[in-house]
């Protein structure tokens, strides 16, 4: 399957059986208009999509035998810090179960991963773990998996842990508020990091060439602004879990954030696209007053 019809069909999929504008699918995969129409009548003649008389477009059960291949098979959320600059909050309660607008952080990442049937959910905890399991009585099947190094290392040590469980994985920053549960799909074609495009930007970003992430760095212009999920496909897993491996023991890899391992010491074995997205799609709470600005429940 080509990238054109994987990103055509994967769109239908998650539609479901409906009506469909080509300008919709165009905006939804970034295809041209003449690509999408393009695509459409090959994915019709190889029977991957049916299209009856009004137009009302579905995937046939060949097109979802043609996207099995790439379904996302599980995800690692990690959620081990302490996030000192949210205090006083965090005195509490950990980071990723603070609440906003009435939720906790992380069921917004729970809820858009069980949306799209990815329930092999490993979440890597530290920090006041045992707040953590309560989760399992809302999502079946949660593993917690306990960092005993979170207070003395950085986040690689929690990507370390879970390094066999990165392949054909989404590996997830549990800080993240998702408003827009489509940032996370069924199905990936190859490995990729979300990010915001920025024409200047003061934090974690990438640079970009034809779609491919060149470099990571903070701050710069006309970049891309990292958001903190990221899909690894079965190759790209299975590497990256040697380079964490390796990293990990060498001298000074405990200080390292984890995504340093993949786009700085080991950049060149690998190569990620950039997935984009739109900054309402979700939201980073890094700090004690971003909640307050966010949510105002916290200023009263």
């Amino acid at each position: 399957m080509n990238r054109n019809q994987f990103e055509l069909l994967s769109l239908i999929e998650r539609e479901g059986k409906k009506k469909l504008t080509q300008r919709y699918m165009a905006e939804e995969t970034g295809m041209s208009l003449g690509m999408v129409n393009k695509t459409l009548k090959e994915a019709v003649q190889e029977k991957l999509i049916g299209m009856d008389e009004k137009k009302e477009i579905w995937i046939t059960n060949l097109g979802l035998e043609q996207l099995e291949p790439y379904r996302v098979k599980r995800a690692v959320i990690l959620a081990a810090g302490v996030s000192s600059r949210m205090m006083p909050i965090i005195l509490n309660t950990p980071k990723p179960l603070v609440r906003v607008h009435g939720k906790p952080i992380i069921e917004t990442i729970l809820d858009a991963l069980f949306d799209v049937g990815i329930k092999d959910i490993t979440i890597v905890v530290g920090y006041m773990k045992e707040q953590f399991a309560l989760l399992k009585d809302h999502y079946p099947n949660l593993q917690l998996m306990e960092n005993p190094f979170f207070n003395e290392t950085n986040n690689v040590s929690s990507a370390w842990l879970a390094r066999k469980r990165i392949a054909r994985a989404y590996v997830l920053e549990a800080d993240l508020v998702i408003q827009n549960p489509n940032v996370v799909r069924k199905y990936e074609y190859c490995s990729n990091h979300l990010g915001v495009y920025c024409e200047r930007t003061d934090d974690w970003c990438f640079v970009v060439k034809k779609d491919l992430i060149q470099k990571m760095q903070i701050g710069g212009e006309n970049c891309y602004r990292m958001c903190g999920i990221s899909f690894w496909t079965d190759e790209d897993g299975k590497k990256l879990e040697q380079c964490l491996d390796e990293a990990w023991n060498r001298p000074g890899g405990k200080e390292r954030y984890w995504d340093e391992i993949p786009f700085r010491e080991y950049k060149d074995i690998f190569e990620i696209e950039i997935r984009k997205c739109k900054k309402n799609d979700l939201m980073e709470v890094d700090t004690w007053k971003e909640l307050q600005r966010i949510d105002p429940v916290y200023t009263i």
